[in-house]
């Protein structure tokens, strides 16, 4: 195992993950990942495949991908059989790195694991956010993820304060970004595809990403979306997403139920509509990945009124395709978005005045003039500072092993 790149040579980077699908972590591993690449980097990444279908969209860089069995019964169980897997591939692999970068707790853990063993020489963790789980096991994997790596980073400034006033621990700034390439506010013929694959006819037309979940507030924002309906009736609510480790059917069974007494779920009855009517709510699931900027272009708006986010990478992606953006008023959000400037940003727990910025939004000077500055703003996130700054950090964490 090498510690660290020969003078001149390539730095050799493993960017692990614990999943293939297009969650906002793995996400940020593979667009991190491809941005390394192009600034000649010798990056990898290892990936658990959980399904057998590989990633949500194939990475420009090498990637391995190691194999999942179907998961037991229990969260718990589910993550303690996924952290003993992707030891056992990397054991198998035994691959040689200058840097072991881990991006949840799945993979720390099991890069920790390999450390003990003298396989791998160190870890750095990259904390996109931490969860508040009701496991005890899960909240010590957690815990342990953070407190046994070598370095950790943090996408946001908000989570470097929280880390060091929680934890203990200083993390460096590697933020999320955005590729100018695949997401524009110019259309093309995706976009009409879209639309009738979704029957997403609705005005004004809305859209989340991020499934139905505690921490997106999706009850919040169907409440709210209920209330604007009142004064709306056209109106058309789109969730897309939803990919997850965790088990969220009791929230899930909230949602619907709210849904279906309001009769939006996931459509009225036959006949309780013209026909050809678009049904209020669609919940799409996760779109192929082609599908996304298109998604984000048939947006009146894009509402996101998470309430715990590492950065809020879809955020980017929407600003960048063009869709005005209503969002919570709290960090990491703060950071990138001005309210009245680049975005609407409301108190996620007051279903009023997120309503309220839904149909605030709609008006033509105020929404001209944040999707312009959202335009703006997103663009000085590019993948590329991202990778450079993260290329950055490796090397320093190498030079103060040596030292």
């Amino acid at each position: 195992m090498s510690a660290g790149a020969a003078p001149g040579a390539p730095l050799s980077v493993a960017l692990l993950t614990y999943s293939t699908k297009p969650r906002g972590g793995v996400v940020h591993t593979v667009e991190l990942a491809e941005a390394l690449h192009d600034l000649g980097v010798d990056v990898c990444i290892y990936a658990l495949n959980k399904d057998q279908g590989g990633f949500y969209r194939q990475p420009r860089c090498p990637a391995v991908l190691v194999p999942a069995a179907p998961p037991p019964e229990g969260i718990d169980a589910v993550v303690r059989q996924r952290i003993a897997e992707l030891e056992a591939g990397l054991r198998r692999l035994g691959a040689r790195h200058d840097i072991w970068h881990s991006q949840d707790c799945i993979s720390a853990n099991a890069l920790a694991a390999l450390r003990a063993e003298g396989r791998v020489p160190h870890f750095l963790r990259t904390v996109h956010h931490l969860d508040d789980y009701d496991s005890p096991y899960l909240r010590a994997c957690q815990e342990r993820s953070v407190r046994e790596a070598d370095a950790c980073l943090v996408v946001s400034e908000a989570w470097r304060r929280t880390l060091r006033a929680e934890l203990g621990v200083d993390a460096a700034i590697v933020p999320n970004g955005v590729s100018l390439r695949r997401y524009s506010p110019e259309p093309d013929a995706r976009d009409a595809e879209l639309r009738a694959r979704l029957n997403a006819t609705g005005s004004p037309l809305y859209v989340t990403v991020g499934g139905v979940e505690p921490r997106k507030n999706s009850i919040g924002l169907l409440k709210a979306f209920l209330s604007v309906r009142r004064r709306l009736p056209g109106a058309q609510l789109i969730i897309a997403g939803g990919e997850t480790l965790f088990d969220y059917a009791p929230y899930q069974r909230e949602f619907e139920a709210i849904a279906r007494e309001h009769g939006v779920f996931p459509a009225p009855a036959a006949g309780a509509r013209a026909a050809g009517a678009p049904p209020p709510l669609v919940l799409a699931g996760v779109l192929p990945d082609a599908l996304i900027p298109p998604l984000y272009r048939l947006a009146d708006a894009f509402v996101f009124p998470s309430v715990r986010e590492g950065f809020g990478l879809v955020l980017l992606e929407a600003m960048a395709s063009g869709a005005p953006v209503v969002s919570s008023a709290q960090p990491p959000f703060t950071e990138f978005l001005r309210d009245g400037e680049s975005a609407l940003l409301v108190d996620p727990s007051r279903t009023e005045d997120l309503a309220a910025a839904m149909e605030a939004i709609l008006e033509g000077g105020v929404r001209r003039r944040l999707r312009a500055a959202a335009i703006e703003a997103a663009a000085r996130y590019t993948w590329e500072r991202s990778a450079r700054i993260a290329a950055g950090v490796y090397r320093e964490f190498l030079g103060s092993r040596h030292n």
